[in-house]
């Protein structure tokens, strides 16, 4: 497992879709997921020190472990099958710790409130560096978006090619 920060949060023009893209903390290699608008806004909520007047979902989640006695030790993003991404929220409380299933866009949420690090399975992840962004061939990123499927050198390829332009701007 190789520790990630949350680097970026945007919106990719191509698929209208959210995207969070962590960084290998100390280092340049990136995993992106795409994920839904609750949890965009959850995320840029945070980030931008925004509190609303109730909790919202990942606050409540936070609160609830804290209630609860527990600490989020840590986040792990496990694998992806079929273009789904997996996560594990690991919470100590007392001497037991508890292994929680979550999708990975609520557990960066819920490891944000509670400063928690984010890791992620070394193979997830993306070098972007050392290869030239011309080489890129975007019929090949075409293809598997068709099939829902990325494999790691389309998703290399596709992400040298992002422009800042392609997120957009981030509303709330």
């Amino acid at each position: 497992m190789v520790e990630v920060t949350v680097a970026r949060l945007g919106l990719d023009s191509s698929t209208n879709s959210y995207v969070v893209i962590l960084q290998e903390k100390g280092g340049s290699r990136l995993l992106p997921i795409w994920i839904g608008q609750p949890e965009a806004e959850s995320i840029a909520m945070h980030i931008n020190s925004i509190k609303r007047e109730r909790p919202m979902t990942h606050d409540l989640c936070k609160n609830l472990i804290v209630g609860l006695g527990g600490q989020l030790r840590r986040v792990q993003i496990t694998k992806v099958q079929k273009s789904t991404y997996f996560a594990e929220l690991h919470i100590m409380r007392g001497d037991v710790l508890v292994q929680i299933d979550a999708r990975p866009s609520d557990s960066i949420a819920v490891a944000l409130r509670l400063s928690a690090p984010i890791f992620a399975q070394e193979s997830l992840l993306t070098s972007v560096e050392g290869e030239d962004a011309d080489e890129a061939e975007d019929h090949d990123f075409e293809a598997a978006k068709t099939a829902e499927e990325l494999n790691a050198e389309q998703l290399k390829q596709y992400l040298e090619n992002l422009r800042p332009e392609d997120f957009g701007k981030f509303n709330l």
